[in-house]
């Protein structure tokens, strides 16, 4: 069956030959091809204002990302069998990086499967979808991977926020096999448990694994808090990697709870203790009790998930690791991260010498990183780069 046309308007095919995947909706011509003439997730064959196509894709007129283009072939529409192709190829990258099947298997627009998030854990799969288009294709989707991996299960959490300006329900639900309460983990020589049903996001984040390899570097024979600590990714790597004493403070008493397991399973549970509360308010009263830490983690949420949340978010990431810094001792390192694709690196950069300068300290900025490459950047799209990440040494002037 032929695709239905998404006509855009003069000059507006320039990006998407620059290799964007996106098309916005004033970048319609609505006269020629109205908006309301389709439906969510409709697929389509996308042209240039002179009528050369483009490629295909899928419409939602409800958005303001409304078509996303899949494959750059005018006779290819994204259906079952190029979902196991992208999954394939996808999957070849992963088993090149990795001795273990523990990694995020598609990212998005950076494996060419747009609206869709898939993380490994062993034989358990947990799949996010987020357009839909991709929402259309859910069947198609669970029986590609269920071709390509072969898992025991499959878990859709689609509970994420970015479903809802797709004009999608939120829902967490079973698509194959029985998915566990928890998973396996396996990261940089570390062992954890993480939460499916309960747990942030996919239950894990495997995009900072890099990172906290490179963490472990520094925290040998000392002591060390990390803030925001979830299920204790850092602290409890910072523990096998020879930390005298973890503190993990977290807001989620269940998250704490998986902490203590988690340090139980990898024989290190005397050198790790927790704090739940507010962050905040923890280093606030850690500081009152003249607490000092060799190395101090920082991770927190998105405190900027838009882009008029800039200023507020700005002032809360300077406030927690200036906050930080007061709990370091001499030469004492600030490992500081965003996931906040608004907070620039520069921007975060200045923000973080500020803070320092405030204190009268310095910063040595020793390594910087961003996502890993399970999570591969698309070069024309400035969204799938969002982690930013520092180590530094403070310095007392």
């Amino acid at each position: 069956m032929e695709l239905a046309p998404l006509l855009l308007k003069k000059n507006e095919e320039r990006r998407l030959r620059q290799g964007h995947l996106w098309v916005y909706s004033n970048e319609v011509n609505v006269e020629r091809t109205p908006l309301t003439a389709f439906t969510p997730g409709q697929p389509v064959q996308i042209i240039a204002s002179d009528g050369k196509a483009l490629g295909t894709g899928y419409v939602n007129p409800h958005s303001l990302i409304c078509a996303r283009l899949v494959s750059r072939d005018p006779a290819q529409r994204l259906d079952r069998s190029l979902l196991v192709h992208r999954l394939n190829v996808a999957l070849a990258l992963r088993e090149r990086l990795y001795a273990e099947p523990y990694y995020r298997l598609v990212y998005g627009e950076g494996d060419l499967l747009p609206g869709l998030v898939v993380d490994r854990f062993g034989d358990v799969l947990v799949a996010q979808i987020t357009t839909a288009g991709m929402e259309v294709l859910k069947e198609d989707v669970v029986a590609a991977l269920d071709k390509v991996v072969k898992p025991r299960a499959i878990l859709l959490r689609n509970d994420s926020a970015a479903r809802a300006p797709e004009g999608l329900d939120s829902y967490v639900a079973t698509a194959l096999g029985e998915a566990p309460d928890r998973v396996a983990v396996v990261e940089n020589g570390v062992r954890y448990e993480a939460p499916l049903l309960t747990g942030q996001k996919t239950g894990w984040f495997y995009d900072h694994r890099d990172n906290r390899a490179r963490m472990q570097r520094y925290v040998r024979g000392g002591r060390v808090l990390d803030v925001f600590s979830y299920i204790g990714g850092w602290g409890i790597a910072a523990a096998v990697a020879g930390a005298a004493q973890v503190t993990c403070v977290d807001a989620s008493g269940p998250a704490l709870d998986q902490v203590r397991r988690n340090a139980e399973l990898n024989g290190v549970a005397d050198r790790v203790d927790a704090i739940e509360g507010d962050a905040f308010e923890a280093l606030k009263a850690l500081r009152a009790d003249k607490a000092r830490y060799d190395v101090v983690i920082v991770d927190p949420p998105a405190f900027i998930k838009r882009k008029k949340d800039a200023k507020e978010g700005i002032q809360a990431y300077r406030r927690i690791n200036q906050a930080a810094l007061q709990l370091l001792g001499k030469d004492g390192i600030l490992v500081a991260a965003s996931c906040s694709f608004h907070l620039q690196r520069e921007v975060f950069l200045d923000l973080l010498h500020q803070s320092a300068r405030h204190l009268d300290r310095q910063l040595q900025i020793l390594e910087q990183g961003h996502q890993g490459p399970d999570h591969p950047l698309h070069p024309a799209i400035p969204e799938t780069e969002y982690i930013k990440c520092f180590t530094a040494r403070s310095v007392m002037l």
